[in-house]
């Protein structure tokens, strides 16, 4: 799936059940430190290709996560095989993988993984009270977060006291 050969992502929107399901393999990263962060890039425009996952690297072990649709995202581990090459769905977009490319893995890199949560954002909807918007890393002095920026992925390092506090509910995972 996304034209990586090997990758089934299983889409989650509902907080507390992605928390759920990967609770045990987070909680295994707490205390180490993000080795580095890749993303898919777009050969020809020079640029993130949003729409594949973004991996983060704590050692051994990657976890690769993947936001698309309104809400949905999807959590895996050590499924990219970031040596093979990628084919977008038969399009011809020439895609690679890039280490480090946005200032906010930068940011993280090298520093110890603290916590790790779910955010939502809540509504007043009655249809749709919860949406799944992001997962966030929380590491010593610093934040990441990857969220859905309406089906794909995107990045950010904004600290949490810059979050609005009446629309963001946390589900912790580890």
């Amino acid at each position: 799936m996304l034209g990586i050969e090997g990758y089934e992502p299983e889409w989650h929107h509902d907080a507390e059940a992605l928390a759920a399901v990967h609770r045990e393999r987070f909680s295994r990263l707490i205390g180490r430190r993000m080795i580095s962060g890749w993303l898919m890039w777009d050969m020809a425009e020079r640029g993130w290709f949003a729409d594949g996952p973004v991996v983060l690297g704590f050692g051994e072990t990657n976890v690769e996560i993947t936001h698309r649709k309104f809400d949905e995202c999807a959590i895996s581990w050590d499924k990219v095989d970031m040596t093979a090459p990628v084919d977008w769905y038969g399009t011809g977009i020439q895609l690679d993988w890039r280490a480090d490319p946005h200032p906010a893995l930068r940011n993280v890199r090298g520093k110890v993984l603290r916590e790790v949560n779910i955010i939502e954002r809540t509504t007043n909807a009655e249809w749709r009270p919860r949406i799944l918007h992001a997962v966030e890393f929380l590491f010593d002095r610093a934040r990441l977060a990857v969220y859905n920026a309406m089906d794909e992925n995107g990045l950010t390092d904004i600290p949490e006291r810059d979050l609005p506090i009446n629309s963001w509910r946390r589900v912790r995972i580890a």
